[in-house]
């Protein structure tokens, strides 16, 4: 294995991070613009809009997002102080927290979507074709799949610079 990555490799890594930070951040600004919330926000309200009861457990939303505890603490912190959310003890262990949607949230989730997915559609979406939909689909869904895997306890994750 090379110490560094190939020019292909190096020309989809970058292009990878670029395409996200970049959708990211027209999301994000689309969203804030339109609605006065962030893409984190939304991100937090549309898992507790689909979760049973609208509500989940802190760990849980975490893991659903793959974000670390104190991103995600600091987030519902904020989120909980504007109205989004609320927290609740949990019934089945009392060390974790449950959150839950707020009639503020729900409204905030619902106002927000469709114009959200119209810019997703717009701006990645409409640029592929039902093929390149479904390779991306199992792209991303492959890789992360591999993430998941290698990111357990006891495996190996060196990484050549990138």
């Amino acid at each position: 294995m090379t110490e560094w990555l190939t020019t292909e490799e190096q020309q989809a890594w970058r292009g990878l991070v670029n395409l996200t930070a970049h959708l990211q951040s027209i999301l994000g600004r689309q969203l804030q613009d339109e609605h006065g919330i962030s893409l984190a926000d939304y991100e937090v309200l549309g898992r507790l809009h689909d979760a049973p009861d609208r509500r989940l457990r802190a760990r849980d939303l975490g893991a659903s997002l793959a974000w670390e505890q104190s991103r995600l603490s600091h987030q519902l912190a904020r989120m909980q102080r504007r109205g989004l959310v609320e927290r609740e003890e949990c019934e089945t262990d009392r060390r974790g927290a449950t959150f839950r949607l707020t009639p503020t949230g729900l409204t905030a989730i619902t106002q927000a979507a469709p114009s959200h997915v119209e810019a997703v559609r717009r701006l990645v979406f409409d640029a592929l074709s039902q093929e390149q939909v479904a390779q991306l689909a199992d792209l991303t869904g492959g890789l992360l799949v591999h993430l998941d895997g290698s990111l357990r306890p006891g495996r190996a994750t060196s990484s050549p610079p990138g």
